[in-house]
């Protein structure tokens, strides 16, 4: 019997080894050498590399924007790691997209260095203070921006800010080094840059001006006033389902012949829609496909309500469930149903069309993605930080259903099975890991609220006067009560039957 051949070792990424790679991988076609940097971006996570890193290199692929390059940047201890695996091949990255109807993977190579992450974050503010910076732009993570979860305004009470206030050449936010670079620049005489916020908000840009000015105003006036008149901010809405990596992600690449420490895989699906406000210029990334609009409002409005809300409405049934991926919860016969009525009789009616794209074609268009075997997109990152997704997301909606005297009831039901996930524990008994900042608060709220429904409603900071809706409060307490009497099943098939 002949021997058959060994498997070739899979080549270590790099910028040396680009023309070792198997020949059926994407790679750089421009000079990686002769780029130069004009974005830093702060929290270099996988979406960002699977995203609007990506956006990038498609536009450098075509022998543009080389003048544009990515200079990572980090403000927590723990993005040291993420430094450290991707420093080590030169910035590169493999993506791997995800297609029902096969596999296929490119490495891209927009990022060129990733900043020291040090207390005062001293490299940072030199780095964005050099006016070969152009553009600032963050993924910190829709709850990272300090605003008040009820009233949206700025929350200037919180110890990092006022950490940063007061000690502004040494901040401890992004926001502070933000501040700090240009106040620099400004000193300088160098002129502003855009600060683009990409994360999942309404009015992203809205928000991230409102959090630099405010916090500029606790220490210096005048220099608020001169980001406020100079600095632009524009609003954008970013989508792509990007899961974690980890030792699967890890092992797939490894398939694809390349050994890379931080792999991103994603869904072959992506859009990014900008408003075209760039004081200090940009690239033409929609030349990549990007869309420059001044209608962004109603394009995020679509997706946050019915693409970020659904995946909550998804993420906690499926955690009480044990069901581990979304995939899983869309092909649970009970969780797919809810789904498709919340979003069809109480989500939609909220959502005004986009342009070329009804709220009900959004709607089926979402759920073909969510139901995507092939994405290994987790319930448990889906529902991490709870309290600023539901709050960010549903509760906006079950706002205006009260206002507008519209349904409620399925609604109620997601917020009571949170609240029923947050106790701790799934159906089955095994625990539910910590999965929010604010944890240990919710989970003793949520074992109290067991037995009176109504405590978890008197969470203001999340919920506000919401506990004062009858409509609302009624039905959440009806829901909960059932999900811990009768159980998930029987609950989801009793909103089904209504």
């Amino acid at each position: 019997m002949p021997e058959t051949a060994p498997t070739p070792a899979p080549v270590p990424l790099s910028d040396a080894t680009l023309d070792a790679l198997p020949g059926d991988i994407a790679r750089p076609r421009y000079d990686r050498g002769a780029l130069t940097p004009g974005i830093v971006h702060i929290g270099v996570g996988n979406f960002h590399r699977a995203h609007q890193g990506w956006y990038l290199h498609r536009l450098m692929q075509q022998g543009l924007a080389h003048d544009w390059a990515i200079i990572g940047a980090g403000v927590r201890p723990y993005d040291a790691a993420m430094r450290d695996r991707l420093l080590a091949q030169d910035c590169l990255t493999t993506l791997i997209e995800l297609d029902p109807a096969g596999r296929s993977a490119e490495v891209v190579g927009s990022m060129i260095d990733y900043l020291a992450i040090e207390d005062g974050h001293g490299p940072l503010i030199a780095r964005m203070a050099d006016p070969a910076i152009r553009i600032v732009a963050l993924t910190v993570t829709e709850g990272g921006y300090y605003t008040d979860p009820v009233t949206g305004g700025f929350d200037a009470a919180h110890p990092d800010i006022r950490h940063d206030a007061d000690h502004p050449d040494r901040p401890r936010t992004a926001f502070g080094a933000m501040v700090a670079a240009l106040r620099r620049r400004r000193d300088a005489g160098h002129g502003p840059f855009t600060a683009q916020s990409c994360d999942n908000l309404p009015g992203n840009g809205r928000v991230l001006r409102q959090t630099l000015v405010s916090l500029a105003r606790l220490s210096d006036e005048g220099l608020a006033d001169w980001i406020e008149a100079h600095c632009s901010f524009p609003d954008s809405m970013v989508d792509c389902i990007v899961p974690a990596t980890g030792d699967g992600e890890r092992a797939l690449v490894r398939d694809f012949g390349i050994a890379d420490a931080a792999p991103v895989t994603h869904e072959n699906f992506r859009q990014w829609v900008i408003e075209d406000d760039f004081c200090a210029g940009r690239p033409d990334w929609d030349r990549a496909g990007a869309t420059f609009s001044d209608q962004v409002h109603a394009h995020e409005a679509m997706k946050l309500r019915i693409l970020n809300a659904g995946h909550q409405v998804l993420a906690n049934a499926g955690e009480i469930a044990g069901i581990e991926t979304i995939a899983g919860c869309m092909a649970h016969p009970g969780i797919s149903a809810m789904f498709h009525k919340v979003q069809h009789a109480e989500i939609t009616p909220h959502v005004s069309a986009a342009p070329g794209t009804s709220a009900q074609d959004y709607v089926a268009l979402v759920a073909q993605r969510f139901a995507n075997p092939a994405i290994v997109d987790t319930t448990r990152r889906v529902a991490f930080d709870g309290a600023a997704r539901h709050t960010g997301f549903v509760l906006p909606i079950l706002r205006d259903a009260l206002a507008t005297g519209t349904p409620v009831t399925g609604l109620a039901l997601v917020e009571a099975l949170w609240a029923r996930m947050c106790a701790g524990t799934r159906e089955d008994g095994s625990p539910i890991a910590p999965n929010d900042p604010q944890w240990e608060a919710l989970t003793a709220c949520a074992q109290t609220a067991r037995h009176r429904p109504e405590v978890w409603l008197e969470q203001r900071r999340i919920y506000g006067d919401l506990a004062e809706a009858t409509a609302f409060r009624d039905q959440f307490s009806d829901w909960l009560t059932r999900l811990w009497a009768d159980g998930l099943a029987p609950t989801l098939e009793s909103y089904r039957a209504r």
